[in-house]
């Protein structure tokens, strides 16, 4: 979901600039100038962490908290005496309401375009600087100077460096520069010869050299990319701003390393002469100017003036705040696991499991499999993603939906009709009064959403809540918001929430929880019974997501199932049960 991803990202990039800058700022003086740049590598690391797939952030218990997971001790409950299985040998037929998608919900819409808006902006910009340096690069004429191009040649064996560039001055440059993309730059004002002398010029040399020594010119494309992206987040511009000066400082004590005193003092005026030309320079953002800004100047020149060279204690000193800075970083993993887990999926921590590979039953489908059998006390999960991936319940949900209705009172199974409200319905067999068992034959939509307006919607949050229904989200609208809106679960959660109900773990009234086993039983073979519910997303017309969860009661055990198929349109909870029951056939449980 684009809201959630925004607010992720908004949330990890404020946090980890505010904490690096606050890091930096208490440990200035243990920061050797190169890690004072480097530790902003680590906000580059961290913000990339909420761009990357929800999956990849499924840890497991590594990272999992208390997460409301249900209780594991599971005692057996025989089926009350006496109770008939009801006739529905057509229980295999499944019933949906198309769901109109022409829009993506306000909300999500809103964000999209606020965010998309702003990179747009941004990219054109961006556009216009990379138009800004071809222009340049058209009206430069190459440094033919042979002390030159050979002062260049001797600069880079002192820093064994072997790419190739290409030496050009331009009038429309103020400050040296180096540009690098695919072919690299080595940029000079026009008729710079003529009024830099040869130290002068070997003082810009190494300065543009180092920076491409240490790949600078790519780091500052990421920069430019991350600006895009965060664009919204004020604080991520002025780490960059931070970021490019440390950079610049790191460059030059790196080449101040390698002069005597003398040439210090020098390279230090150097860049003062070009601090009033570069007041006048054109913003050429994709490029590494020789002079930063004026505000940024004096605080090169006063370190420049206090060079001294760096101590190994010093040096240890820094990798240790890196490292604690590092931590920063890896403390917003949860965060954005915590977020993803939320809407996306569900952490699964069971111990007892068995992955099988089921993929020959769900051929054209994606889907996913999950068994738990009661007995042995053991999982059988195919594809293990996609079996905590949560999607929209559709009719699977009417089993709790049935349960909270009997719970607050507002049916009972004695007495559980609700009139047909007289509107017209696709399906024959909605267009009448049903009871709580037809209704839930028959899958009849309109009848749970008359159910449910007689309760409070508070009410109705608390029992999804105190079962802990998969994202427990009832916002959705303006369809019902089990219907492929809000409410969201995983075939992993819907078995561990069966098998809850089998054993009443909520403390519901147990009638209760006897009347719903009673409605939602469906057929008898062998001596094993089938209980279960189906369910069809359809957007659009095009049915999208099919559900069959259900047990099945057989010889002394039960067996708790959930499958779940995604296709583009050809996937309904009918196919969901006919691939279901060729599974427990070929397992001989049904």
């Amino acid at each position: 979901m684009i809201f959630s991803m925004f607010v992720t990202s908004l949330i990890v990039s404020f946090v980890s600039a505010a904490g690096i800058m606050l890091i930096k700022a208490i440990f200035r003086k243990q920061l050797t100038a190169k890690w004072h740049y480097n530790i902003w590598f680590l906000l580059l690391i961290a913000l990339t962490i909420p761009l990357l797939p929800s999956h990849l952030f499924h840890f497991g218990t590594f990272f999992a908290g208390f997460d409301g997971s249900l209780n594991h001790e599971i005692g057996v409950s025989a089926t009350a005496p006496g109770n008939q299985v009801p006739e529905n040998d057509d229980w295999l037929q499944d019933f949906t309401i198309s769901v109109n998608r022409a829009a993506p919900p306000l909300l999500q819409n809103i964000t999209a375009a606020f965010w998309l808006a702003g990179m747009l902006a941004f990219a054109i910009v961006t556009i216009h600087s990379w138009l800004q340096i071809k222009d340049m690069k058209n009206k430069s004429h190459r440094v033919t100077n042979k002390e030159v191009l050979d002062l260049l040649e001797r600069c880079k064996q002192q820093l064994h460096i072997d790419k190739d560039l290409v030496v050009l001055e331009s009038p429309l440059v103020k400050s040296p520069m180096i540009v690098s993309l695919f072919k690299t730059y080595l940029v000079f004002p026009a008729r710079f010869s003529d009024w830099l002398s040869l130290d002068e010029i070997k003082y810009i040399v190494l300065h543009e050299l180092t920076h491409l020594k240490n790949k600078d010119n790519i780091t500052n494309y990421w920069i430019v990319a991350f600006q895009l992206i965060y664009w919204f987040n004020p604080l991520i511009w002025i780490a960059f701003a931070k970021m490019r000066l440390d950079r610049e400082i790191a460059c030059d004590i790196a080449v101040l390393q390698s002069l005597d005193d003398r040439c210090r003092v020098e390279y230090g005026n150097t860049i003062i002469n070009f601090a009033d030309r570069a007041s006048r320079s054109a913003k050429f953002a994709l490029a590494s100017q020789l002079v930063s800004p004026t505000s940024q100047i004096k605080k090169r020149i006063e370190t420049i003036a206090s060079f001294q060279a760096e101590s190994k204690r010093q040096k240890i000193k820094s990798i240790a705040v890196v490292l604690l800075a590092g931590l920063l970083v890896l403390s917003q993993i949860p965060v954005v696991s915590a977020m993803a887990r939320e809407d996306q999926s569900y952490s699964f921590t069971g111990e007892r499991v068995l992955y099988e590979n089921l993929s020959a039953y769900f051929s054209g489908y994606e889907g996913a499999f999950v068994l738990y059998d009661m007995q042995a006390d053991q999982y059988r999960i195919y594809n293990e993603r996609k079996s905590t991936q949560r999607v929209s319940p559709n009719s699977t949900y009417k089993i709790y939906s049935a349960l909270f209705g009997l719970e607050s009172n507002v049916i009972s199974g004695k007495h559980s009709t609700i009139e047909w409200n007289g509107e017209t319905y696709p399906y024959d067999e909605w267009n009448k009064d049903h009871n709580l068992f037809t209704a839930m034959k028959s899958s009849v939509n309109w009848y749970f959403q008359a159910m449910e307006s007689r309760m409070e919607r508070r009410d109705l949050q608390a029992y999804l809540k105190q079962i802990h229904y998969g994202n427990a989200d009832i916002s959705g609208g303006p369809e019902p918001f089990w219907m492929e809106s809000s409410l969201r679960i995983s075939p992993v959660e819907q078995v561990q929430l069966l098998r809850a109900l089998y054993t009443n773990q909520f403390g519901f009234e147990e009638q209760h929880i006897r009347t719903v086993k009673d409605a939602i039983k469906l057929e008898e073979k062998d001596g094993a019974l089938l209980s279960g519910k189906t369910g069809t997303g359809a957007v659009n017309h095009k049915n999208t997501n099919g559900w069959f969860i259900g047990y099945v009661e057989n010889k002394g055990n039960t067996y708790f199932f959930a499958t779940n198929i995604r296709n583009e349109d050809r996937a309904n909870g009918s196919k969901a049960a006919d691939i279901t029951l060729k599974i427990l056939r070929d397992k001989r449980i049904y």
